[in-house]
């Protein structure tokens, strides 16, 4: 592959050759909003369900955005296309633009997929619960935003620690996510996941794994809270996100998840998900 090429306010250019204003709202205050896709076979998984989170982000904070969807979608079409990827992490990002005026800034990347170890789907992964606090009166939580150095260092924390993960609970003691990811949990049968007004990110895998359940006469539950003692009495928990899927977690602190192991239900889902994918993804 050539050099790599970025998609920045309506134009390809070499990413070495790629800036925005030093007066960015992006750069001085974190304000963007963005969606990390997953591209397979060269197409993007949900993209106009990706596309319409983004853009309501956008409208919910209120940043200032003259892009559409239909620009978006090519814009993501032609990165992918100029960096030669069928198989790849993809993400749009937008900002209000410099305060000193001029245009929105719109920045559309491709990368290849990072090769992520095949045990996390087949044995599993360790996480821990963050010490940070989720709370519900701050205007960005349950959105993508340019404010995630808090998960950056949290995902650290974990890191420090060993494992792949941190779990998040709120200010009351509510189960929310991880720093990255969407988490289910599965009791007595049934998968529950924190309802979206804890708040969590309405994640496009979460959604799909919702959808699956139904198609696979899985009792599914997203609209009652979880607590930590929902947490210790899972049976199973797993992870979603974009790029990763569906990850078994098998381990909470030093709490063992159910067996230790990928869970019935959601090595299930997993397979399910590669089933969708391969369709939606053709």
């Amino acid at each position: 592959m050539s050099e790599l090429q970025v998609h920045l306010n309506g134009r390809l250019v070499p990413a070495d050759q790629a800036v925005i204003s030093v007066f960015d709202s992006g750069f001085l205050h974190g304000g963007t909003a963005f969606t990390t896709m997953l591209a397979k076979n060269g197409v993007v998984f949900r993209l106009a369900r990706h596309l319409e989170r983004l853009l309501g982000t956008v409208a919910s904070l209120g940043f200032r955005c003259d892009a559409t969807a239909p620009e978006l979608s090519a814009a993501v079409g032609e990165v992918l296309a100029a960096n030669e990827l069928t198989d790849a992490r993809v993400r749009v990002t937008l900002s209000p633009g410099s305060s000193k005026g001029g245009p929105p800034t719109v920045l559309a990347t491709a990368e290849p997929l990072p090769d992520y170890p095949d045990q996390w789907y087949t044995k599993g992964i360790p996480v821990i619960v963050s010490s940070y606090k989720q709370g519900g009166n701050d205007p960005t939580a349950g959105a993508k935003t340019g404010c995630y150095f808090p998960r950056v260092l949290a995902r650290q924390e974990a890191a420090d620690k060993g494992v792949e993960e941190a779990l998040w609970f709120t200010s009351d003691n509510r189960l929310a996510e991880a720093c990255f990811c969407n988490v289910l949990l599965v009791l007595e049968g049934v998968v529950h996941t924190p309802p979206l007004d804890t708040p969590v990110l309405p994640g496009i895998v979460r959604e799909a794994a919702l959808q699956l359940c139904g198609e696979l006469e899985i009792s599914a539950d997203a609209d009652t809270p979880l607590t930590i003692e929902d947490m210790l009495a899972a049976d199973e928990a797993f992870l979603t996100s974009s790029t990763m899927g569906i990850r078994p977690v098998v381990r909470i602190e030093r709490h063992e998840v159910g067996k230790g192991l990928p869970g019935e239900i959601t090595q299930l889902l997993m397979a399910a998900y590669r089933d969708l994918l391969e369709t939606e993804c053709s």
